[in-house]
């Protein structure tokens, strides 16, 4: 790992993000905790922000434009890396897994929080053994064909590019980072999209003034990519 990140390896049981944020206060910024599975890649990272949470969720949006950037690092050309809002990814259609982000309980809207922890699982390999279109919503980079990306390459590749956007978003501010994020939205018809000041997705109508607001907070209360039976991306 680059020097700002101190890795803390688990084993295949534990949980990368639950365990991340067991530690987050004690173990400060730049944590890592990786799960070294032969199926997924799985890590969690702690963050210190230092603005109020309602602003400081939009880390949230550099750790999925990260991860999304690590994937294309290992893509074959023309794959679609796409994010369905707020929190899953889809290669060419498929579901590989997503991110989440966590933070203390007692936090207030208001005041920086303690910490922040953005946690991603990402499936590698197809383990099931079923016929192929069984479960034409989910796929694997092994199936798409990434070669030897695996959850070592993704995990590095993800810190790299992490870094990268953090950097990015304190020189530039985060307007960057934004319109990374939603240019990997799916695109709708005569529609566009903003993200507010409180981590809100708004959707602007072309032509209308109708907008839909999106409640990031309440997006991320239960992962939509997550299958909690399976302890990974949903079949």
């Amino acid at each position: 790992m680059p020097p700002p990140f101190t890795l803390v390896r688990l084993r295949e049981s534990r949980d990368s993000f639950a365990h991340a944020m067991h530690i987050a206060e004690e173990s400060g910024a730049g944590t890592l905790t990786y799960v070294g599975r032969f199926d997924l890649a799985e890590f969690a990272v702690v963050l210190e922000p230092g603005e109020p949470l309602r602003t400081a969720r939009r880390a949230f949006y550099a750790g999925m434009v990260a991860l999304t950037d690590a994937l294309r690092a290992y893509a074959p050309p023309n794959k679609e890396i796409a994010i369905d809002w707020p929190d899953a990814i889809r290669v060419d259609g498929g579901l590989v897994g997503g991110g989440r982000l966590g933070w203390p309980s007692s936090a207030k809207e208001d005041e920086p929080p303690r910490w922040l922890v953005f946690g991603a699982m990402i499936r590698t390999v197809a383990m099931s053994d079923r016929e192929a279109g069984v479960y034409p919503l989910a796929s694997a980079l092994d199936q798409e064909g990434f070669g030897e990306a695996g959850a070592i390459q993704v995990t590095e590749s993800f810190v790299r590019h992490l870094m990268r956007a953090l950097d990015a978003w304190q020189a530039d501010g985060f307007d960057g980072i934004a319109r990374e994020f939603l240019s990997r939205l799916p695109r709708a018809r005569q529609t566009t999209y903003v993200i507010a000041d409180n981590s809100d997705l708004i959707a602007r109508r072309i032509g209308t003034n109708r907008t839909d607001r999106h409640d990031l907070k309440k997006g991320l209360l239960s992962p939509s990519w997550f299958d909690s039976i399976l302890g990974g991306p949903r079949l």
